[in-house]
């Protein structure tokens, strides 16, 4: 999985880029043909804003969340794409043979 991680009217510093990495790291146990994951942190007066787009083997997978804090916005929107991974690896699961696609 490679991360991708810009920031707008916000300087991307090392601590918030491991946090970002660390959380990002439960989707790659429940779906391992996760791609590019491409995050944008920006703040907009005072709301805090994190939007994902993740590049899966069968589709891709949007999701964006604003938050007074970033790093309850990080946690909002791992939480949002660990919801759309689980959803999108059931759908290419076959239910006869339980193997996915």
């Amino acid at each position: 999985m490679q991360i991708q991680l810009s920031g707008q009217h916000i300087e991307i510093t090392p601590a918030l880029r491991q946090y970002v990495t660390e959380k990002l790291e439960r989707l790659a146990r429940h779906f391992d043909q996760v791609g590019i994951v491409h995050v944008v942190l920006s703040v907009e007066k005072l709301r805090h804003k994190a939007e994902a787009t993740i590049n899966l083997h069968r589709g891709t997978v949007f999701a964006d969340i604003e938050a007074d804090d970033m790093y309850a916005a990080i946690d909002g929107l791992v939480d949002k794409l660990d919801r759309q991974v689980k959803k999108q690896k059931e759908k290419n699961t076959d239910y006869r043979s339980g193997v996915a696609k």
